[in-house]
């Protein structure tokens, strides 16, 4: 009987720790006891920023956050921060990071309507109207993110794609060497255009589409006689647009906030 009781304490101790680890989400990276999750790193960028980016970028910005990290944690360890001027920058840094987070939830609440994407697109034609780039793909697909970064790692460290492709792919396509052929902007094979337009030259890429993650390289790029046209710059439109509101959004901030305080000096 207390064995059995044992077992039951066990398995809600794990089932409690599991729950946990899922309320925290995605994992990336870890320096000592201090975890990198990805939602906590999604939420650092500005508006549409962390969708924006490549998978290179990304994986950038989180060796980036390591290397931090890891110089933190020393400074840490050797009282760098009890300094007064380091103090003081830590202060100013943390004001800054404050006013930054109310700015760019005041960008969030920024409202664009159909009427001021066309008609910014129509202004800035000559910037859009360019012919369109489409992209020959050469594809593995994988059942999870996790098998598609290992072979990622594999094929960055010297596997000939070729041979990734006939070693780990798990669809038919592996027949044809993992070549899709073109994709463009409008087709049905669209979130890889997506996805390659983000990657320099023949670079490598991780993209998630029906159930499945691929690893995929351009194999081939070349650009169309049919220009692009307002759809495919629509998520650029929106982001320009709030940009450039930006400055005045700080201007009204300030102006609100300053109108609400009588102790504002300067000496």
């Amino acid at each position: 009987m207390r064995y059995r009781f044992a077992l039951i304490v066990l398995l809600i101790i794990s089932l409690a720790a599991c729950n946990k680890k899922e309320e925290k989400g995605i994992a990336l990276a870890q320096v000592g006891d201090e975890v990198l999750y990805l939602e906590n790193f999604k939420a650092t960028f500005g508006v549409g920023e962390w969708d924006a980016l490549s998978t290179e970028q990304r994986k950038k910005y989180i060796e980036d956050w390591v290397n931090l990290s890891v110089l933190a944690k020393y400074a840490d360890e050797h009282d760098i921060a009890k300094d007064i001027a380091v103090k003081q920058r830590i202060l100013y840094a943390a004001k800054k990071v404050k006013a930054n987070a109310l700015i760019s939830k005041r960008l969030a609440e920024v409202q664009v309507s159909e009427d001021q994407l066309f008609n910014y697109f129509r202004i800035h034609q000559a910037e859009f109207q360019k012919t369109a780039s489409e992209f020959n793909i050469q594809r593995i697909a994988l059942a999870d993110k996790i098998s598609a970064e290992k072979v990622l790692g594999q094929i960055s460290n010297g596997m000939s794609f070729n041979d990734a492709v006939q070693r780990y792919s798990t669809e038919e396509l592996k027949v044809k060497n993992g070549m899709m052929g073109f994709v463009s902007a409008a087709g049905a094979d669209s979130t890889f255009w997506l996805a390659a337009r983000n990657i320099a030259g023949d670079g490598l890429g991780i993209v998630s589409n029906n159930r499945f993650w691929f690893v995929f390289r351009i194999a081939e790029k070349r650009d169309t006689s049919q220009e692009a046209n307002f759809e495919d710059y629509r998520a650029d439109i929106k982001r320009k647009i709030i940009l450039e509101k930006q400055d005045q959004v700080y201007q009204d901030l300030l102006k609100e906030i300053k109108s609400g305080m009588d102790k504002i000096y300067y000496y």
